[in-house]
């Protein structure tokens, strides 16, 4: 298995669930409601396995192992681009949590910002994993022999299982903090 397998695998689970939100969207739009609690899942899955543990991968292993070899003009280009896209989910997703708070709070006009948000967020990423999957990934694979490909794979797997750990050590102090 090449190191780009697993990125593209997690492609697939994110795509699954941007045709869930997309489908909330439908019924957000006509019942003018939304469920709070699963904007607060959707955020949660964008937030742990879309940015921290997939986004991670690319830019603290991937981006890293890259930005120490010689890359193509164009090659430079799309890598700063899709770092500019990553930040650009990231402030999206943090918009939503914010207008879902508002919203919780009795702010019904924050269902405007939740829609918008999320709408963002369905249009986004699809482009983004397309030219992940069809354009960056290919030509990265270029840069590494086999031994470097099989040595960031390893490392993909490490950092998922440290993902866990991470991620319910952060729910416990996030519940201690609120006491």
């Amino acid at each position: 298995m090449q190191a780009r397998a697993p990125l593209m695998i997690e492609h697939r689970l994110i795509e699954r669930m941007l045709l869930l939100i997309k489908d909330a969207l439908v019924q957000i739009e006509s019942i003018r409601k939304v469920d709070p609690e699963f904007v607060d899942t959707a955020v949660d899955f964008i937030r742990t396995y879309a940015d921290r543990t997939h986004h991670g991968k690319e830019e603290d292993i991937l981006f890293r192992d890259l930005s120490k070899r010689p890359l193509s003009a164009e090659d430079q280009r799309v890598m700063k681009e899709l770092l500019e896209e990553h930040v650009f989910g990231r402030q999206t997703t943090k918009a939503i949590l914010e207008a879902n708070t508002r919203y919780r709070n009795g702010d019904e006009s924050a269902l405007a910002n939740i829609l918008s948000k999320l709408r963002t967020l369905v249009e986004f990423y699809p482009k983004h994993i397309e030219k992940e999957d069809k354009v960056f990934f290919p030509a990265s694979r270029g840069y590494f022999t086999n031994e470097e490909d099989q040595a960031m794979l390893a490392e993909f797997w490490e950092f998922d299982r440290k993902m866990i750990h991470e991620k319910y050590k952060s729910v416990v102090e996030e519940t201690e903090s609120r006491r």
